[in-house]
């Protein structure tokens, strides 16, 4: 266990650079969960910019589309915990204690527009899950924290994101599975029950036709008629 979250803090260090703060939570029946945060920049560069950092269509909205000119300030929060152990089937008798899915989870926003530092201990809910709840938490899942991600916010759910983007899946020796930095998209409500209906792929393909910034954290749901 200590030796994976040391590679997986590790890898993020070596694409995010240094945080500027963290934070622990623990749970019952859970090992603590950290939540990094990483200060960073927008390089404005359009569509792909960032090298797809909120992966598929958490590129929308990432240059003129969305308001915001080259160098705006950019805050990263990543999970550290969940990755030590594998994600196990709910439906499986005994969990593998060695293969399975292993991830850690990644939020991309924008700085000094809302004080996002109140997401951690929702962050740090969702990366206790499968410890807690026995989940798999895989890209397409909508992941639901039962109220505002931060005071205020507009989202109460995300759409986990493809990884890979941003940060690469960190290997580790077999016979385990590789983790995976799956990005987090918030979704106002509206946007979640559209998702439930329609599914994940049809929602991202709305958010990049209308350009929306899925940074920026007071943004409004996207036009879904």
């Amino acid at each position: 266990m200590a030796e994976v979250l040391a590679l997986v803090e590790s890898r993020l260090g070596s694409v995010l650079g240094e945080p500027d703060a963290r934070a622990s939570v623990t749970f019952l029946g859970a090992d603590r969960i950290e939540v990094l945060r990483f200060p960073g920049t927008d390089p404005g560069a359009g569509a792909g910019a960032d090298g797809g950092a909120d992966g598929g269509a958490g590129r929308a909205g990432e240059g003129p589309a969305g308001g915001r000119g080259p160098g705006r300030g950019l805050l990263r929060y990543a999970t550290l915990g969940m990755s030590a152990h594998p994600m196990s089937d709910p439906t499986a008798l005994v969990a593998d204690p060695v293969e399975g899915p292993r991830a850690e989870l990644l939020l991309t926003v924008r700085a000094g527009v809302a004080d996002t530092d109140k997401v951690l201990r929702a962050l740090a809910v969702l990366a206790a899950s499968p410890q807690v709840e026995g989940v798999v938490v895989a890209p397409g899942a909508s992941l639901d924290v039962g109220g505002p991600l931060w005071p205020g916010a507009p989202f109460h759910s995300v759409l986990v994101a493809e990884p890979g983007g941003l940060v690469p899946d960190l290997e580790l020796p077999a016979p385990r599975d590789p983790v995976r930095f799956l990005p987090l998209l918030p979704m106002t409500p509206n946007e979640a029950a559209w998702k439930r209906v329609h599914g994940a792929p049809a929602l991202q393909e709305r958010w990049l036709a209308e350009g929306t910034d899925l940074r920026d954290p007071r943004r409004g749901s996207v036009r879904l008629g």
